[in-house]
């Protein structure tokens, strides 16, 4: 048998006060109080009141008039919201996109042959994401603890990949075709992820507990994606030329919402704060023709497929 690795914390810098504080705390929500030699940071010490929970630029309405107008508070309340938002996505990406598709892998359920190397390698990437998912809900829970307003996670709607991972393995002729999408999705968040968590800026403006989850987090993901990449040149060679074009449309579908603003949640939490204005607010950026997507590097992807030699095939336009 093939002996596993002990699962380890994220590497972290321990001369950095704020990483040294998510780290710990994930230490003692996973029961690993008694190796902590010396007294723990304290994620709450270390919040800082005056800084932004999430940077403008990001904000789809940041040059709206009724943004613009709003009170300090009101727009406050929006950018912790958007950070809840933020980490609700990474959870359910990572706990009902990424790891479904790491367990098809584990178990080969695409009869691929994939042997012990890459079954230890996902589980030990599975085992991550629950360490990544825990670190994502201590920053939420800090930022409702230190704002003092309640932005529960179960009052946002399922997050916009996980709805379209949802219909479109539903839309799927049959169990095969199903675990393919999943796979895709899979492949597209595990590879894609750094681009999305890279846009939480290192500039001083935002929250430093929030830079140092981000910065933990994805110095994992680097790993990982090199993972999936290699899984899905592996499954893709033993693929059916009909199943290998289930699969390119696969990462299409998941690339475009995987993009995409999630204005279902904008109208959510517009309406959570009855905020006058604010869904008239938000259609104006949906329609917006000028805005940009949110995550445009797709570079990790579009590597892959050319490795394949179908990057000109897909109905993707590459940035």
């Amino acid at each position: 048998m093939t002996p596993q690795k002990t699962p380890s914390l994220p590497e972290y810098d321990s001369a950095d006060p704020v990483e040294s504080a998510v780290v710990s705390r994930l230490a003692r929500n996973w029961g690993q109080r008694a190796t902590v030699k010396k007294p723990e940071p304290d994620l709450d010490a270390l919040f800082d009141l005056d800084k932004q929970d999430y940077p403008n630029e990001l904000l789809p309405f940041a040059d709206h008039d009724r943004f613009l107008g709003m009170s300090e508070e009101q727009r406050n309340q929006l950018r912790a919201w958007a950070w809840i938002a933020f980490n609700k996505n990474v959870m359910d990406i990572e706990q009902y996109v990424v790891n479904p598709g790491f367990d098809l892998v584990a178990h080969d359920a695409l009869d691929t042959g994939l042997g012990d190397t890459f079954a230890v390698a996902v589980h030990q990437a599975m085992v991550d994401e629950q360490y990544h998912t825990l670190m994502h809900l201590n920053a939420s829970a800090v930022t409702r603890r230190q704002r003092g307003w309640a932005m529960p996670n179960n009052a946002l709607p399922d997050v916009l990949t996980l709805r379209r991972q949802r219909a479109a393995t539903a839309e799927a002729a049959d169990p095969r075709k199903r675990a393919i999408t999943t796979f895709a999705f899979m492949t597209v968040a595990e590879i894609s992820i750094s681009s999305y968590l890279d846009l939480i800026s290192e500039n001083d403006v935002i929250q430093p507990v929030n830079r140092a989850t981000v910065r933990l987090h994805n110095r994992d993901e680097y790993c990982h994606a090199s993972i999936a990449d290699d899984i899905a040149g592996v499954v893709y060679d033993t693929l059916s030329p009909d199943d290998r074009r289930h699969f390119l449309d696969g990462l299409v579908d998941a690339m475009t919402a995987f993009s995409s603003n999630d204005y279902s949640t904008w109208h959510t939490i517009v309406g959570l704060m009855d905020l006058g204005g604010g869904q008239a607010m938000i259609d104006d950026a949906e329609h917006d023709t000028r805005r940009s997507a949110l995550v445009q590097d797709f570079g990790g992807i579009h590597k892959l497929c050319k490795h394949l030699g179908v990057a000109g095939e897909m109905s993707f336009e590459w940035a």
